[in-house]
């Protein structure tokens, strides 16, 4: 398992889990729902690398849990639920994850807080662009907007002509 939260804003600080290993992390000061990654291996670091990329900004509020096999879902959950406690600035957590179903999904399944953690299945980065755009709005909203914005993300492209259908 990796975890570590990406680019959140306030001072750093470190926790120590119990697994023997640290990570940084930053106090969350910003009014915004706080956005969590639980994929399998380094997907969700990609997609929020990538949301970086597209933004070109560091983005406050974002975390990604990376799930290896063998993990044990038990400690997954433990290691989520400290990343979503910083991730909270009052506002609530989204909780993306890859393949509903599979182990992440499983896990971010177990920490859905009805007003205070969503969960959406299915990630990908049209889904977390929109998530990230909207995410001032209140966590029910936000949660529907990456639902849309991962569905619309997806498209057949006909020909040479690059339109979409």
């Amino acid at each position: 398992m990796r975890f570590r939260p990406a680019r959140v804003a306030g001072s750093p600080q470190r926790l120590k889990h119990p697994d023997g290993f640290a990570i940084t992390y930053r106090v969350a000061p910003l009014d915004m729902i706080g956005i969590l990654i639980v994929s399998h291996g380094d997907l969700g670091r990609s997609l929020a690398d990538c949301a970086s990329h597209v933004l070109e900004s560091d983005i406050p509020q974002l975390a990604w849990l990376g799930v290896a096999p063998g993990d044990d879902p038990d400690v997954i959950v433990c290691s989520a639920e400290a990343l979503i406690g910083r991730l909270d600035g009052g506002d609530g957590v989204l909780v993306l994850s890859d393949i509903c179903g599979a182990t992440p999904c499983n896990v971010a399944t177990r920490l859905v807080v009805p007003g205070r953690v969503a969960c959406v299945a299915g990630a990908n980065l049209p889904m977390l662009l929109r998530a990230l755009t909207y995410r001032g709005e209140p966590l029910a909203a936000v949660a529907d907007k990456a639902l849309a914005g991962g569905r619309e993300g997806v498209m057949r492209i006909a020909g040479k002509s690059h339109d979409a259908v």
